[in-house]
């Protein structure tokens, strides 16, 4: 991957791989899930909380890994799941597809495999007679006949019990082209012990891992694919589909109508009857119902949209409450506030929130109108039905129902246009010309 975090830490659709992969493990309600980490990993053991965790002192392969975690489990006789931190697309269906091949009775293993023709570096399952799992041969060690098989092995393995897991594991050997304990193996010692080997299926699609940049886009394209067809199944009209980008939380409800070039960051949360117009930006917030975004707004986190709320091109809103009905139209900005219901906030007004040091609120009543170029210095509170006048600069409160106007004294001079052109020569106002000036 090229990077210094742990490649299980690069993210999909806002969330890290193996994030993916243990809500895709909830989905089956574990009674316990534990992840194997590397010793220096700290990061990851802290992004996987409150998921518990083990160490691998050492890299000995698939089959220590597994070891270490069935000891840190501890005896247990249930079925136990096997997968992979770097597979994110994986689904609890398919995790279930593994844990329901196994025996209905009694012991047995399970492995989930797929399809795949031509050169790649992932194992073969080799099948007996009766359609059983022989064994698993990876592909450092499988002959040409075996590299011919196409259908190949995803990593994910179900074991009837974790009892009988570690007493499989606990017989492996290194006697590999890699020196390492290689998970696979319990397949060929199970069947050494008559106990039932079977393999399952599913797309390819989904179970290949991550271990590319490349491989890591594609994983995100396929994501969004996902999470942009069930949002319109749920009832969401995406007007261009292929340019709007979820985040994993993404929620969207129905009759929401998404225009082209809209991101979704985390926490985004939108009601029915919703209307984003194209390229907005949208991250941590909540929108109700009826209300209009954008084009080009920006919702950054904190942001309350009210019922039926107009927020227009150009206008960005952070960390505050704008309340039914109010309307923010045109460039400006509105951070650290609150928006009371029905007030009209003018073109190109500014919540003036942080003083160099500290952040400060503004608070604006409700059926107040806000004229043009007003900047609210905060802390300030403006009250219910009160008028700001276009251009003001307000830095104390101003009452309900009150009148507001800052600004200098403005002063004509009649015929002194004329005048200042005659000063510089010139008998008619200068032409603008392109180029430099």
């Amino acid at each position: 991957m090229k990077s210094d975090r742990p490649k299980v830490l690069n993210t999909v659709c806002g969330r890290p791989m193996i994030g993916h992969v243990i809500a895709a493990g909830a989905d089956l309600a574990p009674a316990r899930v534990m992840v194997v980490t590397a010793p220096a990993h700290d990061a990851v053991r802290a992004a996987v909380a409150p998921a518990e965790t083990c160490i691998q002192a050492v890299p000995r392969g698939t089959g220590d890994a597994v070891g270490a975690a069935l000891a840190a489990l501890g005896p247990f006789d249930g079925p136990v799941v096997i997968a992979y931190g770097d597979m994110p697309l994986v689904t609890g269906e398919v995790l279930r597809r593994t844990l329901d091949a196994l025996p209905a009775e009694g012991e047995g293993i399970a492995v989930l495999g797929f399809h795949l023709e031509g050169e790649h570096g992932y194992g073969r399952l080799v099948l007996d007679d009766a359609g059983g799992l022989a064994s698993i041969v990876e592909a450092a060690d499988a002959t040409a006949e075996e590299k011919a098989i196409t259908l190949c092995n995803s990593g994910l393995m179900a074991a009837s019990s974790g009892d009988l897991l570690a007493g499989l594991i606990g017989r492996l050997t290194p006697d590999n082209a890699k020196g390492e304990l290689y998970l696979t193996d319990v397949v060929a010692l199970a069947r050494a012990e008559g106990i039932p080997c079977l393999a399952a299926e599913a797309d390819s699609a989904i179970l290949i891992g991550v271990n590319t940049r490349a491989e890591l886009a594609r994983a995100e394209a396929a994501m969004q694919t996902r999470l942009r067809d069930t949002a319109m199944a749920a009832g969401a009209t995406l007007i261009d589909p292929a340019t709007v980008y979820f985040t994993f939380d993404t929620e969207l409800g129905r009759d929401v109508v998404v225009g082209p070039h809209v991101w979704f960051g985390p926490g985004v949360s939108v009601d029915d009857e919703v209307e984003i117009r194209p390229y907005c930006h949208i991250e941590g917030a909540r929108i109700q119902s009826g209300a209009i975004i954008g084009p080009f707004a920006r919702l950054r986190p904190g942001a309350e949209i009210g019922r039926d709320v107009h927020i227009g091109n150009f206008v960005e809103i952070k960390a505050a409450v704008i309340e039914e009905g109010a309307k923010v139209n045109h460039l400006s900005y509105v951070g650290d506030a609150r928006v009371g219901a029905d007030t009209n906030i003018g073109a190109g007004t500014i919540t003036c929130n942080y003083d160099g040091f500290d952040k400060h609120h503004t608070d604006i009543g409700s059926g107040t109108f806000i004229g043009s170029n007003t900047a609210l210095v905060a802390p300030v509170v403006i009250g219910d039905g009160a008028v700001i006048g276009a251009g003001s600069v307000i830095t104390g409160d101003v009452p309900g129902d009150a009148l507001a106007v800052v600004r200098g004294t403005e002063k004509v001079a009649p015929g002194g246009a004329a005048r200042y052109r005659a000063r510089k020569g010139r008998t008619a106002a200068p032409k603008v010309s392109g180029g430099k000036g």
